[in-house]
């Protein structure tokens, strides 16, 4: 079956370095749905609880060892031109390039 198109059009891209608005960090966006894709379970226990149709974004946290899911309504774009610190980083992205992530070397 199908994935149905999303219900919004994506904000961010693979590769951009966010700011989660509600928890002051940092991060990288690897990886993005078009809406929730996690449990019942797991978004029943999220604290903010924010809509499950609109984009969700897989995030490598700065200056951590985890990572994040979290919804396009809590992120705006970081404008700090800082690389982040994250050990998965190396197997996600190959080079950093004007201020974001990019998959192929292009250093």
């Amino acid at each position: 079956m199908a994935t149905p198109p999303p219900s919004e059009p994506f904000k961010f891209e693979v590769g951009q370095i966010v700011h989660h608005v509600r928890y002051d960090y940092r991060g990288v966006i690897f990886d993005r749905d078009p809406e929730c894709h996690a449990s019942e379970e797991w978004w029943m226990g999220n604290q903010s609880q924010p809509r499950r149709d609109q984009p969700w974004y897989h995030v490598l946290v700065d200056g951590a060892e985890h990572t994040t899911y979290v919804a396009e309504s809590n992120l705006e774009p970081d404008p700090s031109g800082e690389p982040i610190r994250h050990p998965f980083l190396p197997q996600a992205f190959q080079s950093f390039v004007g201020g974001r992530y990019h998959a192929d070397n292009l250093n």
